[in-house]
């Protein structure tokens, strides 16, 4: 494999569809709600991604076969509405600065092809979160802009950087005449976090007029707070075995002088 292909694996007709991306990043939050979309609307698969950008190793599944790391393209048809869904997700990220350009270049490519009216990337911010986490919008198209903010989004302060595919699809877009959205939510992003993932699906179902339910997030939205607490509990403990041992270590020093 010398460059990056996709690989289709059914034709559709779509009609104005919009493109949702969500690679792995900070938090994993866009993943999360692309994934989540994906089940909830039970989309079909599309297309597959590869490239030899992408890290050098096989992923193996329970059943001991391999399988190259790829992206993923499903199609969801919605017939209530006037435009219909791809959703983009998948293993990896590309690992260098010319494969990034590269595999944007090829999303977009398909996109067009697909004439693909929207773009909206999704992703992390990082960002120290206590309450609900915010999300964060930047857009190619202020019109567009404006709906992500009266859908409870904030506009992004001046001079933010959006890194790796979510930020090379909205530069990248115009020059194929797509709008490109980009809705980044706060998270501390140590670990995947739906509860980000949930603020950013909030926004997207306001926009976008999706109808999901979000009750299986809710739970691991539960079992992510569990897993913070025990972390929380563990370096809790790990610094007062720190305090005491430094004491230890001070009132010997003391007692040899």
């Amino acid at each position: 494999m010398k460059e990056t292909f996709v690989k289709e694996k059914i034709a559709v007709k779509l009609k104005n569809p919009i493109l949702i991306e969500g690679l792995p990043g900070l938090g994993m939050v866009g993943r999360i709600a692309t994934m989540y979309l994906v089940k909830q609307l039970k989309a079909k698969k599309l297309a597959e991604l590869y490239s030899p950008h992408f890290p050098y190793y096989v992923h193996v599944d329970k059943r001991g076969s391999v399988r190259l790391l790829r992206g993923n393209f499903f199609v969801s048809k919605n017939h209530a509405g006037e435009t219909d869904f791809i959703f983009l997700t998948g293993d990896s990220q590309a690992q260098t600065i010319e494969g990034q350009y590269e595999v944007s270049n090829c999303i977009l490519n398909f996109a067009s092809k697909l004439n693909t009216k929207l773009i909206v990337t999704l992703g992390g911010y990082r960002q120290e979160v206590e309450k609900k986490p915010k999300v964060v919008a930047v857009s190619t198209n202020p019109a567009i802009l404006k709906k992500a903010l009266e859908a409870s989004a904030l506009a992004s302060s001046s001079g933010n950087p959006i890194v790796g595919t979510a930020g090379l699809l909205l530069g990248l877009a115009k020059f194929q005449n797509i709008d490109a959205l980009c809705l980044l939510g706060e998270t501390r992003g140590y670990l995947p976090d739906p509860l980000a993932a949930k603020s950013v699906l909030e926004v997207l179902q306001k926009m976008l007029d999706i109808k999901i339910d979000v009750t299986d997030l809710d739970n691991e939205i539960k079992k992510s707070k569990q897993i913070v607490t025990k972390m929380q509990e563990i370096e809790h403990r790990r610094e007062e075995y720190a305090r005491k041992k430094r004491k230890t270590d001070e009132e010997r020093i003391t007692y040899i002088s």
